[in-house]
């Protein structure tokens, strides 16, 4: 009898054992009945209907909200707005009028050309402009929007980068690019289509990807809502008659939205800028600047790059109607918007020559102020000893 009640009080594992499954048990009921709890209540607290106790939440600016009703989502500022503003706005503040001036006096020299032309500098909203809001025919230059919307459909997931698109007869232009002459049926990557429209300005490229958007309707309805109110695609490319149209802000606004973060992901931003630096021609707006910045005229590209300048720009050219715009980076790192638009007589140099001294006129202003030199450090003296 004693040995077998010895046994019983001698020491062992088997209570804490057991009391510990007894609140690993109470603690998962605890857990399965709150968590349904908060999912019923989950709506009203939503809504605000119900307010969490203070030990369920943490106090104001700790990095958690409260209480995030529908309308604090709705508020809540966007990462790619508030980077946005660090990139510079779409937003005129000072007009450089001497620019615009000399604009006006360039094309009152030549007052049976219509011009539209338009300047901003984006970091500190510095602009010139000329006619900015007329609509001219667009040319080769409406790519560039298109070019938009194009990433804004791979933003939303509804378009592959790599998804082929397959040439059929309606998309077929004539003009500038070679997809045309492939045979009807033949597959090409998106990202090949997107780059050969701003590349060698490929015009069945360009029906292409307006007709994986949806057509020109849907396309159009794109642009308003961008606010490039002039700008719209009436017929399929090369349009020869200059029925499609945009003017010299939107196509600058256009580029704008998508560097100051306003429009497209970080990574779709940097596809644009990625392809609008294939563009091969650039003897109209790089020309002209760096005409006015004393450069030599050979390879615009590579001398403004040496002054410390680089632009991505496309060009419209359809005999009737020229355009260029395009990106400006400055040497001190601040980026520039600026856009042409002329239409006259078919094939006049007088057009290409206009919009090739407006952009050279932009230099001065573009220019940065000299950075002066920082006074040579001074060696540190020894401290006389004692």
């Amino acid at each position: 009898m004693s040995s077998s009640r010895s046994k019983r009080n001698q020491p062992g594992w088997g209570k804490p054992v057991r009391l510990m499954l007894r609140l690993m048990l109470m603690g998962i009921g605890l857990g399965v009945i709150t968590g349904s709890a908060l999912k019923m209540l989950a709506p009203q607290i939503e809504q605000g209907q119900i307010n969490l106790p203070a030990w369920l939440t943490l106090p104001e600016g700790e990095g958690i909200t409260t209480k995030l009703t529908p309308s604090a989502v709705k508020n809540q500022q966007h990462p790619t707005q508030a980077w946005g503003a660090q990139l510079g706005r779409f937003e005129t503040k000072k007009e450089v009028t001497t620019l615009s001036g000399r604009w006006r006096q360039l094309a009152a020299q030549q007052n049976d050309l219509k011009v539209s032309a338009f300047m901003l500098v984006l970091d500190d909203g510095r602009y010139a402009e000329l006619n900015p809001d007329t609509a001219l025919p667009a040319a080769s230059s409406i790519k560039t929007p298109i070019l938009l919307t194009t990433l804004e459909l791979l933003d939303s997931g509804n378009l592959r980068w790599n998804e082929p698109l397959t040439l059929t007869k309606q998309v077929v232009g004539g003009g500038a690019g070679w997809m045309a002459t492939k045979p009807l049926g033949t597959r090409f990557p998106t990202h090949e289509v997107a780059t050969e429209m701003i590349r060698i300005s490929d015009n069945t490229a360009t029906n292409l990807l307006i007709e994986r958007a949806g057509g020109k309707e849907v396309v159009n309805t794109r642009f308003n809502a961008l606010g490039l109110s002039a700008t719209e695609v009436n017929n399929w490319l090369p349009d020869l008659q200059g029925t499609n149209t945009s003017s010299a802000r939107d196509l600058a606004r256009a580029i704008a939205l998508v560097d100051t973060g306003k429009a497209l992901s970080t990574r779709s931003r940097d596809l644009f800028r990625e392809v609008m630096g294939t563009s091969v021609t650039n003897r109209l707006l790089p020309g002209g600047l760096l005409k006015g910045l004393g450069g030599e005229q050979g390879r615009p590209d590579a001398s403004l790059m040496i002054k410390g300048y680089r632009v991505y720009n496309k060009t419209g050219d359809i005999g009737i109607a020229y355009a260029d715009a395009g990106l400006i980076e400055l040497p001190d790192g601040s980026r520039a918007v600026a856009a042409f638009m002329v239409q006259g007589p078919f094939n006049d140099p007088r057009s290409t020559e206009l919009i090739r001294s407006m952009a050279a006129a932009m230099a001065p202003v573009l220019k940065p102020k000299p950075v002066p030199l920082r006074a040579p450090a001074q060696p540190a003296t020894a401290a006389p000893s004692p």
